[in-house]
């Protein structure tokens, strides 16, 4: 960072080469973080960006309040309430297919940082929702989607069963999401996780509680992967 950079941004040191040791650019993290120091955060990696019309950014765990604020200096900044998601724009062409399952709408917020997450690296998603094991004809009924689908995400609370049921059914990486969801026993997630870590089925990876972020990045990883 240069001697300009650093004044005008003391605490922030963005990771320009990311984007060609990773194949994608850093990702903000606004939780904590102040509209300023958000929309420092986008001018700095679009001042790091090779194309500068076609780089994506987006900053997530981000509120309203802080959007509105943001959006002042970006008048052109979207907003998605649901996965709290602050972003430029999405690519304008996807490949592959990430299918993102959750087993309740009191999951849809994991879930849809998810599944936008995987958008805006390049992934065309689909969506598999109220598909939990509690009417699993829901899912059932989704079987040639799933076995389709290069990567698979599935978000849920409770016991967290349902990724164990969906690894039963396709073929491709599924990456669970224990979900914050559930009455006292579930211990904010932590039942879910633990049965997630402890499931019998071959080729699931767990994430931490309610980070739909990481597993849509990891989804995209892969789904890039595999269209290459």
């Amino acid at each position: 960072m240069s001697q300009e950079e650093s004044k005008t941004a003391p605490d922030m040191r963005p990771d320009y080469d990311r984007q060609r040791r990773c194949g994608w650019p850093e990702v903000i993290y606004g939780a904590g973080k102040t509209a300023a120091q958000i929309s420092e955060g986008f001018r700095l990696l679009r001042q790091g960006a090779g194309d500068k019309e076609q780089a994506v950014f987006f900053a997530t765990r981000c509120n309203g309040e802080q959007f509105a604020a943001v959006r002042i200096a970006w008048p052109d900044l979207l907003y998605d309430e649901t996965a709290r998601i602050i972003y430029n724009h999405k690519p304008k062409t996807s490949r592959g297919l990430v299918a993102v399952c959750c087993a309740g709408t009191s999951d849809l917020p994991v879930a849809e940082e998810a599944a936008l997450t995987a958008e805006l690296m390049g992934a065309r998603v689909r969506r598999l929702y109220d598909v939990g094991v509690a009417g699993i004809h829901r899912l059932l009924a989704e079987e040639s989607l799933l076995r389709e689908a290069k990567a698979v995400v599935v978000a849920a609370g409770m016991e967290g069963a349902l990724p164990s049921v969906v690894c039963g059914l396709t073929a491709a990486p599924v990456i669970a999401v224990p979900t914050s969801v559930g009455y006292g026993a579930s211990f904010g997630g932590l039942a879910a996780l633990l049965a997630m870590l402890n499931s019998c089925a071959s080729g699931m990876s767990v994430v931490n509680i309610d980070n739909g972020f990481g597993a849509g990045y990891l989804a995209a990883m892969i789904n890039n992967q595999s269209v290459n």
